[in-house]
């Protein structure tokens, strides 16, 4: 037996370390679920080659998509929780065998998570299952119904994802599958499209009948690592929220006073000395939020001045503002938080 198999817990190809006790898992009223790789982690891993140089790599190598450890810790400072395990979790496509490298690279940013999942694809590795690599669908939904079994009833989740593994439609299905708002043949219906098949559909099915009743997801947000069209997910309802980068990521936590403003400069200014963002690329990241009606002029007068002060846009920068856009934020704070209905069986983009 492998050394991490004694280590962690295995369901098919779901493999689950866990880092705390039972009981703290299920104290936590709010709990944070982040994918690895394309949203916290740059990670490519579509080819053969790119799997095996994501599994070689160093800890110290592995680098992170723009800003996102500096917006983790700002999370577990808001909570008090510095140096301590924090109520995270991350789910990793990636094999088992790099868990030691991406604990000791979350080691080095300075975060302590509850667990980890990983996904047992070296095995795929087969000319016969080389299809299963990037089939991610069955994967991470079983992933999170085990989570949803280990934590409290009444736990609320934060979701992170980005848009190369059909991350918001997995999240979307969870959260129905959680509340009971779908289920029979188009339940079925929907793992068919994704591919999943075998033990694991039947095994998702067994899990979603034993999870407690009641949606769990507060908010997700999407990364859009391949540029898809933000106007996609506004099917998913103003409780799916598509960033361009995570300083977008940073103002709307900010909106919802789950980290204060100077943890937003400090995601900034981390984009912007460690990963080459401009003082106008960050503007520009303000106002297309602006001009998409998530954040108001609220967020623009505590932020700004702090922004311009810090440097991390620039003095002259003065985002388009009207009473239109109070209206306009008005009406779309109206829009459903989640629709009672979403279409998993028809991808328009």
């Amino acid at each position: 037996m492998a050394e991490w198999q004694k280590r962690a817990k295995l369901s098919g190809d779901v493999v689950f370390f866990d880092y705390v006790t039972s009981s703290l898992e299920k104290s936590s009223a709010k709990v944070f679920i982040w994918d690895i790789d394309k949203t916290y982690l740059d990670t490519h891993f579509e080819t053969l080659k790119g799997l095996w140089r994501t599994a070689i790599e160093k800890a110290f190598q592995k680098r992170n998509v723009p800003g996102t450890g500096s917006l983790v810790r700002a999370l577990i400072s808001s909570q008090g929780n510095e140096g301590k395990p924090f109520p995270l979790y991350f789910i990793s496509a990636s094999p088992p065998q790099m868990e030691r490298k991406i604990c000791g690279k979350l080691e080095l940013d300075g975060v302590n998570p509850f667990g980890m999942f990983f996904k047992d694809n070296l095995k795929n590795l087969k000319p016969k299952r080389l299809w299963r690599l990037n089939k991610q669908v069955g994967f991470k939904l079983q992933a999170l119904l085990e989570l949803r079994l280990r934590l409290a009833e009444d736990v609320k989740q934060v979701l992170w994802g980005d848009d190369s593994e059909s991350d918001v439609e997995i999240y979307n299905l969870y959260s129905d599958i959680c509340a009971r708002r779908l289920g029979g043949r188009e339940f079925k219906d929907v793992l068919d499209r994704h591919h999943v098949t075998g033990r694991q559909r039947n095994y998702i099915l067994e899990l979603s009948e034993k999870v407690p009743e009641g949606d769990p997801v507060e908010r997700i947000y999407i990364n859009l690592a391949n540029d898809t069209d933000p106007d996609y997910y506004t099917k998913f309802g103003r409780r799916t929220l598509a960033t361009f980068d995570t300083f977008q990521g940073a103002l709307d936590l900010f909106n919802y006073e789950r980290i204060n403003s100077e943890e937003v400069i400090k995601v900034a200014q981390d984009m912007i000395t460690n990963y080459g963002f401009t003082q106008d690329e960050i503007g520009n990241s303000f106002e297309e939020l602006l001009d998409r009606n998530v954040i108001g002029r609220d967020v623009v007068e505590k932020i700004l001045p702090l922004a311009k002060h810090h440097g991390i846009v620039p003095e002259s920068f003065s985002p388009l503002y009207s009473e239109r856009n109070d209206k306009e934020l008005e009406h779309s704070l109206s829009d459903e938080w989640r629709p009672p209905f979403i279409d998993y069986l028809n991808d328009f983009r």
